[in-house]
C-alpha cells in the first residue's frame, strides 16, 4: 500500500525497493523500503488505516492517562544506531551515519549492543531556539529520547505504551538531549516501579551504569514529576513548531499528514 501511494519516495533509494510489511500495533503498520538494517538504503515507514503517516507528528504522545507512546527505534540487544529521520518525507526510521559510514554501537561483554530498548516520544520537540532554564542549553532539534528498561525486546517500529520513571539530561555539543527513563506499562515489574528510587531498588546499578558523558545535574537523574514537566514543555514546543507558518527547513512538513490520530482503544 505505501509503495503505491508514495511513488515519489522511490528516487530516494539507490536501488529498487524491497517491501515487507510487519504489523506491531493494532493501529499502526510499518513498511520496510530498501535494504535491511545495516545497509544505507534501509527505511522503515509507518501507516495508519492504509495511509502513510509520520511517526513523529501523527502518532499521539499519549494513549491513556499516566502512560506515553514510545516509538521504538532500536531494539534491545541490537547494534545499529537507528533513529527517526526528522528531515525526510514522512520521517522514516533510518540508520545514522557519521563521515559517510553507518553507525553501530560496540558490544560490552557479556552484553550485545543496546542493553535497553531505545526510541522517541512522538509529538515532542527539543527546541534549538529555546534555552532551558535548568541546563542552560538549547534543545538539539529532535524529539525526546526514551530508554525503556523492561524485560522484553521490542521490535523496531513498534509503538509501546510506557510508564515514565525519570529523566537524564545529556549535554551534547552545547545542546540539551533529554533521555527519559521508562518501562513498558505491561512489563511484570511496572506495578512496582514508580520512581528512580524504585529503579535503583529493583535494578541496582542500572542508573549508575550510564557511560561517562557531559550530563547536566552532575549526572544524576531527575524524578518522574520532573520528567513529566520536560515532556509537557517539549510537547508544547512541538505544537509551536506545527503552528509556525515557516518551520525550519530541517523540519520540513512537506509530505507530513499531521492528522493527529485519536486512540480508540
Amino acid at each position: 500500500m505505501l509503495a503505491r501511494q508514495l511513488p515519489k519516495l522511490r528516487p530516494l533509494l539507490s536501488r529498487p525497493p524491497v517491501y515487507s510489511v510487519r504489523w506491531h500495533h493494532s493501529q499502526f503498520a510499518t513498511t520496510q523500503l530498501g535494504g535491511p538494517v545495516g545497509t544505507p538504503t534501509h527505511r522503515m515507514y509507518f501507516e495508519h488505516s492504509q495511509q502513510p503517516i509520520s511517526p513523529w507528528h501523527d502518532i499521539p504522545l499519549s494513549s491513556s492517562p499516566g502512560t506515553y507512546n514510545m516509538v521504538v527505534e532500536v531494539p534491545r540487544w541490537s547494534n545499529a544506531k537507528l533513529e527517526i529521520d526528522t528531515s525526510s518525507p514522512f520521517n522514516p526510521i533510518t540508520q545514522d551515519t557519521k563521515n559517510g559510514k553507518l553507525r553501530f554501537v560496540a558490544n560490552v561483554f557479556p552484553y550485545k549492543g543496546y542493553i535497553w530498548n531505545y526510541g522517541a516520544l512522538p509529538q515532542t520537540f527539543e527546541d534549538p531556539n529555546h534555552v532551558d532554564q535548568d541546563t542552560g542549553c538549547v534543545g538539539d532539534g529532535d524529539p525526546v529520547d526514551v530508554v525503556e528498561i523492561g524485560q522484553n525486546v521490542c521490535a523496531q517500529g513498534s509503538v509501546q505504551s510506557v510508564k515514565v520513571l525519570g529523566v537524564l539530561a545529556l549535554i551534547d555539543g552545547g545542546e540539551t538531549d533529554w533521555k527519559v527513563l521508562a518501562i513498558r506499562a505491561d512489563d511484570p515489574l511496572a506495578p512496582q516501579m514508580h520512581s528512580i528510587e524504585d529503579v535503583r531498588r529493583l535494578m541496582p546499578g542500572l542508573v549508575e551504569a550510564t557511560p561517562t558523558n557531559p550530563w547536566a545535574f552532575g549526572g544524576q537523574p531527575k524524578d518522574a514529576k520532573y520528567a513529566e514537566r520536560v515532556i509537557a514543555e517539549t510537547h508544547n514546543a512541538w505544537r509551536r513548531l506545527m503552528d509556525s507558518p515557516k518551520p525550519p527547513h530541517r523540519k520540513n512538513r512537506h509530505f507530513v499528514r499531521n492528522g493527529v490520530i485519536t486512540n480508540t482503544e
